[in-house]
């Protein structure tokens, strides 16, 4: 018959340690010295009556939610006729790396502001699950197309990161380096990637800067709304130039179809690409 020496503290009315080893034998369960040392630093420690029963966990903060808003309405004026989201890169769509990029990312919902050829652009993104956003004033330039897409966001956004579809190296783990920087405690309310000190894209705003962005104007971004606030812009620094190069001219379009093909399958600005800061 097993002996059970009783501690002291046994006696005491108050539920201890002693209650729980007695508890595990009377179920027929082993007691092993890890059962007993768990219990606490020194072995059986009394509980403390004031604590909640049951245990209330502290709840993790959720992370902000943050939409994708991908400008896919241009007009590609600089490629002298076609459309150049609709031409291919290796064997998809121009337009269809940066929306999947966008997809990949921890951001959405996936908003795609189309406007140029729009059936057939929007054709091209055929099974992909994103909302479609139609700027019908897409001949006014890029300030139309990030207007239709912000007011597009959901309202449960609280924030929208800006992706422009001639992008094609904005990959799913370069956005989430931007939006995982978006911190409105600390006052990170604009995201802006940079490479060698040079600013790029996609650019994150936070809720607040929505109705500026819905006032924009002409065939420029916002630019100047980042040079105005620069306590709320975060940068974050990159490799690569992929948040800098774009794909604007046919010349261009050859080099990122090469560049596909080369051991680094990536644009270079050397005979590629035109490199911008942001729009």
């Amino acid at each position: 018959m097993p002996v059970l020496g009783a501690p002291g503290f046994a006696r005491s009315p108050k539920e201890n340690g002693f209650d729980w080893v007695l508890a595990r034998l009377v179920a027929g369960l082993k007691v092993t010295r890890a059962d007993i040392m768990g219990f606490g630093v020194g072995g059986l420690l009394m509980e403390i009556v004031t604590r909640p029963q049951p245990r209330t966990e502290r709840p993790i903060p959720a992370p902000p939610r943050v939409a994708a808003v991908v400008l896919a309405a241009g007009r590609s004026t600089r490629m002298g006729g076609p459309n150049k989201l609709l031409e291919n890169l290796g064997r998809r769509p121009l337009v269809r790396h940066a929306v999947e990029a966008a997809l990949a990312s921890r951001a959405g919902p996936v908003v795609v502001v189309v406007g140029h050829q729009r059936d057939q652009v929007v054709a091209a993104l055929a099974g992909l699950p994103v909302a479609v956003a139609v700027n019908e004033a897409h001949a006014e330039g890029l300030s139309s197309s990030i207007r239709a897409g912000i007011a597009a966001v959901p309202d449960a956004a609280e924030a929208a990161v800006v992706v422009l579809a001639d992008m094609p190296d904005v990959d799913a783990a370069l956005i989430n380096r931007v939006v995982a920087a978006f911190d409105p405690a600390r006052g990170a309310l604009v995201v802006v990637p940079a490479c060698a000190g040079r600013r790029g894209n996609p650019v994150l705003w936070a809720r607040r800067f929505f109705a500026d962005l819905c006032r924009l104007e002409g065939d420029v971004g916002a630019r100047h709304l980042i040079a105005a606030h620069p306590d709320s812009v975060a940068e974050v620094a990159v490799d690569g130039e992929g948040a800098l190069l774009d794909v604007d001219t046919p010349q261009a379009l050859d080099a990122a179809r090469a560049a596909r093909q080369s051991p680094r399958g990536r644009l270079t600005a050397a005979g590629g690409p035109r490199q911008h800061p942001e729009r």
